[in-house]
């Protein structure tokens, strides 16, 4: 499970011109599941995002979270975070997950965060998005967790 987590001012997600998720301050997260990856990725990345301190303090260092600040969470699939471009032009996306192992690994990272009592917001699984969003900072990270 790969997530491509990008600090934001805004971020939402259109899906034949209608908005389906939208955020003001917080998480817009890109998500990517494989084959091998299981509710134990959910749990970690789950615990991992909402606690991350990427908001700044009084101070100006990076010690507040996502609860400390009243933030959300944009979430989008993203399988072409597996995309794999070593050999040839063309993306291999055969370290993808297929949807029918994808899928309910999404929902329930949507459903962990939820239960969190993080706000949050999502496109849909594999439909044609167009995400539009403010990087503050900019701050962009890459969070994995491979299967033991």
């Amino acid at each position: 499970m790969r997530i491509l987590l990008q600090r934001v001012t805004q971020a939402s997600v259109t899906i034949d011109d209608r908005v389906a998720g939208s955020i003001g301050r917080g998480f817009l997260l890109l998500v990517g599941f494989n084959h091998s990856d299981t509710m134990a990725e959910v749990a970690w990345l789950t615990e991992k995002v909402a606690g991350l301190r990427l908001f700044n303090d009084a101070d100006g260092k990076m010690n507040l979270d996502l609860a400390a600040v009243g933030g959300g969470v944009l979430v989008v699939s993203q399988f072409t975070l597996y995309g794999d471009t070593s050999k040839g032009r063309r993306p291999s996306f055969i370290g993808a997950a297929r949807p029918d192992t994808a899928i309910p690994l999404y929902e329930a990272f949507l459903a962990a965060l939820r239960a969190t009592g993080q706000s949050v917001a999502s496109g849909e699984f594999g439909a044609d998005m167009q995400v539009s969003l403010i990087n503050d900072g900019p701050v962009t990270l890459m969070l994995e967790r491979n299967a033991p």
